[in-house]
């Protein structure tokens, strides 16, 4: 906190930690289980009841499912993933992770998520130089979902598996279900990360229907052990044989979280109902400023993990980051999400410029995301309101 501040900082995204959440830790820590104990499975079933999907699989962060969910699919060297450049840095470096090549599909300039579109027209040129993609990774970009209907039509088409990164929407829905059931993918990752809709400290959790794929995340975030006789290549020794099948990874989640993330579930609706209830006034107060609001799909309900607006910069007399940094100097905790993956320096030097996805590229030049959070009074957003209102006139 800037100790000159006049006022509380306020910041972009913050946890909501109840008694009752501290009890469930608590509770855990005077078990007998800190890890790899029943509060995971109970959360796994939590979250995957919730969404409608069958099975979910949880772990050590979101970037650890986005791995294991590429390699239950199998991608590897010779491969593509292709994703949004409009995300963090993860949902494209688990394709380099894998072996695979990487490369982007350019956003949709209203909803800021892949564009339908410009994936299209970029398969049809893939599949005419015979360099298709094996994944692709639609990022449901501040809780709205992509339009998955689109693209799982375009991966019958050409053949690609679609892996949601739901790292930001757990809670939305899109068609009236809920993201992450399923119906147009192979996978859902979402993000338990403090700043998300729900916590779990750190962590993360794939959904999938297929039940050959949760078998392959269930070895691979444990060493690629497995216990199951029927999977073994030979008969247990005893009862305390495992063998690994594959070469797998410790992504494994505690109980301790586990048991957070029960507690934070059964507060889910709740958490998105007061995200919308802040987003809708956001819409009313900004309204005639030189900015543009979030927009909305209407096959899609968010569950708004950010508030992102757009500044008019040709109608304004300060920079997009005279204003940013104006609103840090006040104590509100605004921020940026995201600079544009392919304009990394690591990615730079994989052939990446400026210039390559240009819808991405303007609306990095003119975002700001605004404080949304279950905790944020009425009151603090009135005050980033007003000074958003003194900094843009």
């Amino acid at each position: 906190m800037n100790p000159t501040l006049t006022h509380p900082y306020i910041p972009y995204g913050k946890q909501s930690i109840t008694q009752a959440d501290i009890d469930a830790v608590v509770a855990v820590l005077q078990s007998d289980w800190l890890t790899q104990g029943p509060a995971i499975e109970r959360f796994e079933q939590a979250v995957a009841t919730h969404t409608g999907a069958v099975h979910g699989v949880a772990v050590n962060s979101a970037t650890s499912a986005l791995h294991i969910a590429c390699l239950s699919l199998g991608l590897g060297p010779g491969d593509w993933l292709w994703t949004s450049p409009n995300t963090f840095v993860a949902s494209a470096n688990v394709g380099l992770y894998c072996g695979a090549q990487v490369d982007f599909v350019d956003i949709d300039p209203r909803t800021y998520n892949l564009r339908v579109e410009s994936l299209a027209d970029k398969l049809e040129h893939a599949e005419a130089a015979g360099r298709l993609p094996k994944v692709v990774v639609p990022v449901h970009f501040a809780g709205q979902s992509c339009e998955m209907a689109d693209i799982h039509r375009l991966s019958q088409r050409y053949g690609f598996a679609i892996l949601e990164d739901g790292s930001h929407a757990v809670g939305a829905s899109y068609q009236g279900q809920s993201v992450g059931d399923g119906r147009y993918s192979d996978l859902t990752v979402f993000s338990f990360h403090p700043v998300k809709i729900i916590t779990t400290g750190e962590g993360g959790l794939v959904t999938t229907n297929r039940s050959n794929l949760y078998e392959k995340l269930m070895r691979l975030r444990s060493h690629g052990i497995t216990r199951e006789p029927r999977l073994m290549t030979e008969a247990a020794h005893g009862p305390w044989y495992y063998q690994q099948l594959e070469l797998g990874l410790n992504y494994r989640i505690t109980d301790i979280q586990a048991a957070l993330g029960i507690s934070q579930m059964r507060r889910l609706q709740e958490f998105v109902d007061r995200r919308r209830v802040l987003a809708a006034r956001y819409d009313d107060l900004l309204e005639g400023l030189p900015l543009t609001l979030p927009w909305q799909h209407p096959e899609t309900q968010s569950s708004w993990h950010l508030y992102v607006v757009r500044l008019h910069l040709e109608s304004l007399d300060k920079s997009h980051r005279q204003v940013f940094e104006s609103l840090r100097h006040a104590g509100i905790g605004v921020n940026l999400h995201y600079i544009p993956v392919h304009t990394q320096p690591y990615y730079q030097s994989l052939g990446f410029q400026w210039g390559d996805f240009p819808q991405a590229e303007q609306y990095y030049r003119e975002a700001i995301s605004l404080p949304l959070y279950y905790g944020l009074t009425e009151a603090d957003q009135d005050r980033v309101v007003h000074r958003l209102q003194e900094v843009l006139h």
